[in-house]
């Protein structure tokens, strides 16, 4: 768990963009150590990078888009969240389109490809971001905070206006097996009501009850019903660990929501690197903490070069 990893090889995948309803083929390759997670437009000449870090966000609508240089990709949240849940550290994906195919709905699908072709473990270290105070964020509905922990731990909330949602809880102590088993499988869902208003805004155009969980406004109108009577927390907590994962490494430490979402999870980890005093960069040898000495090829550098110690 302490090396950074990739794939072994190629391996490919084809679906729908969950709100642009576009085609899209993706194919997603191995990558170097300290690579990170890119993207590339095969439909685009130039400028057809995007790099999956947290400075490059550019919107945080229903969705997390990322872009550089003007060129974008949107809807990153349920792959990145499975090479998360499955510690790939390092891989290239190639698209041709702007919006990551949304397969059912869940991770779940980019789990089993990733599965499919296997894990490599590469040999340098992780580095870890370890919690060593507590930073929160709120938009005065929800709110969303990090406190330490010697373990990442996630523990969410949700409260919905309706007789199937409602109020849920979940925490969970992170590992690769609860989150394939209890998370990945969760599908995203919506509401009846309001998808006239979503597709007049050009968005949750390529939804449909092959890949999300849709409720009227008194039940769910799939045939199939839930995976888990507390799926829709869960895909919430799925979509949190994709957004986190653009930090660019793990974090130790527990991760607390109520009533969050893509847009409050971004804006935690912001004001988390705002306040050096909260957080330090690691990584292990033999098992052993030890502190990072930080280059220029670190991802943010610029943001917090000086924080390490």
């Amino acid at each position: 768990m302490y090396l950074q990893k990739t794939i072994k090889t190629a391996v490919k995948c084809n679906g729908i963009g969950l709100h642009t309803g576009r085609k899209v083929n993706m194919t997603i390759k191995p990558a170097e150590v300290d690579e990170g997670i890119v993207f590339y437009r095969n439909d685009l000449s130039e400028n057809n990078e995007i790099r999956a870090e947290l400075n490059n966000v550019s919107d945080t609508t229903l969705a997390t888009t990322i872009g550089m240089n003007g060129t974008s990709v949107s809807t990153v949240e349920h792959l990145l969240s499975a090479f998360s849940g499955m510690g790939i550290s390092n891989a290239i994906i190639e698209i041709d389109s702007f919006e990551i195919p949304v397969m059912d709905g869940s991770a779940l699908p980019f789990v089993e490809l990733l599965n499919k072709v296997g894990i490599l473990v590469q040999n340098k270290p992780k580095k870890f971001l370890v919690i060593e105070k507590p930073v929160s964020v709120s938009d005065g509905t929800g709110k969303a905070m990090f406190i330490p922990s010697s373990e990442f731990k996630i523990t969410y909330d949700i409260d919905f206006d309706h007789s199937v949602v409602g109020k849920q809880s979940y925490h969970m102590t992170f590992s690769p097996d609860i989150y394939e088993k209890y998370i990945c499988p969760a599908r995203t869902f919506g509401f009846l009501r309001d998808v006239e208003y979503l597709q007049a805004k050009g968005l949750a155009l390529g939804g449909s009850l092959k890949n999300a969980v849709v409720l009227d406004d008194e039940k769910i109108i799939n045939k199939e019903g839930l995976r888990f009577p507390d799926e829709f927390v869960k895909h919430k907590i799925l979509d949190a660990i994709g957004d986190l994962f653009l930090l660019g490494m793990p974090i130790i430490g527990h991760f607390m929501a109520y009533k969050s979402g893509h847009k409050l999870n971004n804006l935690l980890l912001k004001e988390l690197l705002a306040h050096e005093e909260c957080w330090k960069v690691v990584h292990y040898l033999n098992g052993e903490e030890r502190n990072e000495t930080i280059d220029a090829s670190f991802p943010h550098y610029s943001v917090y070069a000086t924080s390490v110690r």
